[in-house]
């Protein structure tokens, strides 16, 4: 009898215990990373990285197009575009919009699958810096813990610029500044309202966008957000 017990608690280090040990260094290693990116360039995300293993699997010399820029050489107009398209609480809340998560998750459970996120401004960086495309619950458990740890170590403007230099916006296009350069041939500084606009509405989907730049829903949504872009708070 007296041997049984050392062998339970080895079932239960194994189980219990070795899982919450490494959960907690994973999760002090986004910690560090924030850290560091509070006054560094955060780089190649993890996003970045598998859609250009993705891009290299049809074409090996496939790259990714990126050029940052700081926050002051980003037209106010895109930031407003896609605050007012994105997100227009994020100047309030805490990283979390728990009413667009609630209707994302009654959403999901009638299609009886994961479609919407009802993700912020900082939930999309917190995937885009450390997390894959897909959609899960477990994905949005971490998603949630990574926002809350940039709005920790983070202002509203640091965030939106790391933000706004590493958002996806085509097929290997990424940033303010290669969007503009790539729809527009113009540097990010200079787009006006209805370019950032457009840009903005793009966001949720845009490599299909970047093959249908004119379809009826993106030139209405964008006359929507070009009335909505006037009251957009800007951090």
């Amino acid at each position: 009898m007296a041997n049984k017990a050392p062998g339970r608690w080895a079932w239960v280090k194994w189980v219990f215990i070795v899982p919450i040990v490494l959960f907690l260094l994973v999760q002090a290693y986004f910690f560090a990373q924030i850290w560091w990116w509070r006054d560094h360039e955060p780089g190649m995300t993890a996003f970045m990285r598998q859609q250009l293993s993705v891009l290299q699997e049809k074409n090996p010399d496939a790259k990714i197009v990126q050029q940052w820029v700081p926050y002051s050489r980003i037209s106010p107009n895109l930031k407003r575009a896609i605050i007012a398209s994105e997100d227009a609480n994020f100047s309030e809340h805490d990283g979390v919009d728990w009413d667009a998560l609630e209707k994302a998750y009654d959403r999901n459970e009638k299609r009886r699958k994961v479609t919407h996120g009802g993700s912020t401004i900082t939930q999309q960086l917190a995937k885009n810096l450390f997390l894959s495309g897909s959609r899960s619950y477990l994905r949005k458990g971490q998603e949630l813990i990574i926002a809350y740890m940039l709005e920790t170590l983070m202002d509203k403007q640091r965030i939106f610029e790391i933000y706004l230099n590493v958002v996806e916006f085509g097929r290997g296009i990424y940033g303010a500044e290669a969007a503009a350069r790539h729809y527009y041939r113009i540097p990010a500084a200079k787009l006006g309202a209805a370019q950032a606009a457009r840009l903005a509405v793009m966001l949720p989907n845009p490599r299909y966008y970047d093959a249908h730049r004119d379809t009826g829903y993106l030139n209405r949504r964008t006359a929507t957000i070009l009335r909505r872009m006037g009251s957009a708070d800007l951090p």
